[in-house]
């Protein structure tokens, strides 16, 4: 029978919609601001998927950090090996972890972001393979599924080991707009092709900003009067703000109207409320480097929700042909299966003054 570690982080991704840019040491502003857990629905879609399994015994942890989830999906064996006590926090991941090991397990399956992702590293090295089931706000990481079902679907067949990046990033400056990221180590990682994500890279070359000056030209061109566009972050979409006079937050969710900046680093609340209140809304994206996703890593300001009332076919797609070609694929983690699904096969991507490609959309679940 495979040994499998589990563990939830109750708190993780609960910053994303809010507009936070990450949870770590933000949980109570979070929940203020009206933010619900997520980690538990996700980690859910994975365990269901894996419930039919008997070979798999997970040792796990307490309530809300492993246990209740394994209960409630009908997962046949598990045992807690880590009581905890209030509310859960950095430190109950490495003490779970340690606690996890002394098992002698296969594998470690955890649910959450970046911060989970080095809390569990910095305890498990490589020692034993990580998988991450996505969960956080950014996951920048490489050590994280696609997506939760992507999760199931690895550790249901055969997989070969592969070297990943364990990243973070310092959430106390990304929220000021600057992107600091730190390599915590080399994780060992179960793989199959285009199954796991890539580790987000930056891109810059002398040519990049001249691209990027080129979609912002063509993106002035075609904007319309009353329509609000509500715009995503990275610096793409920074230089189309820039091209009309308006200072965006790099790393935030901007909305504009008639050239004018209606609403600055706006949560998911803001937009559905402007999306209510005009009836013409665009979103303007850029998929993240390297990695490919469209939504679900470091926007979710921009949910489901927002995008179907915005409407699907008003997401307007742009990056550099430098980017594109580094990113083989594009994928879609909104949180809704049915809109993923509801992207089709590819979607046309802006990638210069007047030039666009069309970009497969890969489900490897």
């Amino acid at each position: 029978m495979r040994r499998i570690g589990f563990l939830i982080n109750p708190v993780a991704g609960m910053g994303g919609s809010v507009g936070l840019k990450g949870t770590d040491g933000n949980v109570d502003e979070a929940r203020r601001r009206g933010a619900l857990p997520r980690a538990q629905e996700r980690a859910a879609i994975t365990l269901r998927l894996l419930s039919h399994l008997t070979d798999i015994l997970f040792i796990t942890c307490s309530g809300e950090m492993g246990a209740s989830a394994l209960r409630e999906c009908g997962v046949p064996h598990f045992r807690v090996v880590y009581e905890y006590q209030g509310k859960s926090t950095a430190e109950d991941t490495k003490k779970a972890m340690a606690a996890i090991l002394r098992e002698g397990v296969d594998l470690i399956l955890f649910c959450g972001g970046d911060g989970t992702a080095r809390d569990v590293f910095q305890v498990a090295q490589r020692t034993v393979p990580l998988l991450g089931i996505p969960a956080g706000v950014k996951m920048y990481s490489a050590v994280f599924a696609l997506d939760p079902a992507t999760a199931a679907a690895l550790l249901s067949g055969p997989y070969h080991l592969q070297d990943a990046e364990v990243l973070d990033i310092d959430e106390e400056a990304y929220r000021k707009g600057m992107l600091e990221t730190h390599l915590s180590g080399i994780a060992r990682v179960p793989g199959r092709a285009h199954m796991t994500q890539a580790a987000k890279q930056v891109f810059e070359e002398a040519d990049e900003d001249r691209a990027k000056e080129e979609i912002a030209r063509f993106l002035q061109e075609v904007m319309l009067p009353g329509v609000l566009y509500i715009i995503g972050a990275g610096t793409t979409t920074e230089a189309i703000a820039r091209r009309l006079g308006i200072v965006k937050t790099l790393l935030g969710v901007d909305a504009i109207r008639d050239g004018i900046l209606v609403a600055s680093d706006a949560d998911e609340k803001t937009l559905l409320d402007l999306a209510g209140r005009y009836p013409e809304t665009r979103i303007i994206l850029s998929p993240i480097g390297a990695q490919g996703f469209i939504l679900g890593r470091g926007n979710q300001q921009i949910s489901a929700t927002v995008v179907r009332k915005a409407g699907l076919p008003n997401l307007i797609m742009v990056a550099t042909p430098h980017k594109l070609r580094e990113t083989p694929f594009l994928y879609v983690d909104s949180g809704d299966p049915a809109l993923d699904r509801e992207f089709g096969e590819s979607i046309q991507v802006i990638s210069g003054y007047r030039i666009a490609q069309r970009k497969k959309i890969s489900r490897a679940s």
